[in-house]
């Protein structure tokens, strides 16, 4: 029980960019606060590159090997279902990505959470109709247009079937259960706006690049919904 929470501790100084108290852990581990001092200064002894600072928290050391992962059941499940979903719901980049990073974490997982992770009866499948083969074709420079903060010249078709021809600054992609969204800033409305994948006609890159800017980004949409 007690080697699970080492790990447990590890798997979370993983994951945080920041300092993290022992007060948290305990809360988080339903332990006390004495007993995570008392597993720091075991995994420190064991090797562990864990700076701990009083007042501030906990922290690995950027840059040293650590332990194999350990997962626990749900854990496992949420990351073969999830990568699955992803190779079955996106597009040909999208999907080899998938499965190469389902790869790179079989690799670095214990050797039983490795067959665990071979054998899991969970599987993701999709219906790609033609709404979702035509949302599917725009996905990889749709992304990297994200990535690379591109305003894009897209040629957009309504539910009317009136076509218009706008200027974005791309800001987030949803999929839902058969189509995906573009939620992006339109500059000919001055205003979030968001497009059907599978209604796009065209996606040009403009040249151009966007900054950061308040007001105008993806996390500043999803707080008026």
């Amino acid at each position: 029980m007690r080697m699970i929470r080492l790990f447990s501790i590890l798997d979370r100084l993983r994951i945080v960019q920041q300092p993290i108290s022992a007060k948290r852990l305990a809360n988080e581990l339903d332990v006390s606060m004495r007993t995570i001092y008392r597993d720091m200064v075991t995994l420190q002894t064991m090797g562990a590159p864990i700076r701990g600072e009083g007042g501030v928290g906990y922290q690995i050391e950027k840059g040293y090997f650590l332990p194999p992962l350990h997962f626990d059941a749900y854990e496992l499940d949420a990351v073969v279902l999830g990568m699955r979903l992803v190779a079955a719901r996106g597009d040909g980049p999208l999907a080899d990505a998938a499965l190469r990073a389902s790869a790179k974490i079989n690799t670095v997982l214990s050797e039983t959470d490795q067959d665990r992770h071979a054998r899991s009866p969970l599987l993701a499948c999709s219906v790609q109709d033609e709404t979702l083969g035509n949302s599917i074709s725009f996905l990889s420079p749709l992304r990297v247009a994200l990535r690379e903060r591109n305003k894009l010249q897209i040629s957009y078709s309504d539910l009317e079937g009136r076509v218009s021809n706008r200027t974005v600054r791309p800001l987030g992609l949803t999929a839902f259960d058969q189509v995906w969204l573009l939620t992006a800033w339109c500059e000919r409305r001055n205003d979030f706006r968001n497009f059907r994948v599978d209604r796009v006609k065209s996606v040009k890159q403009t040249g151009d690049n966007f900054a950061r800017e308040s007001g105008k980004e993806f996390r500043d949409y999803l707080r008026t919904l």
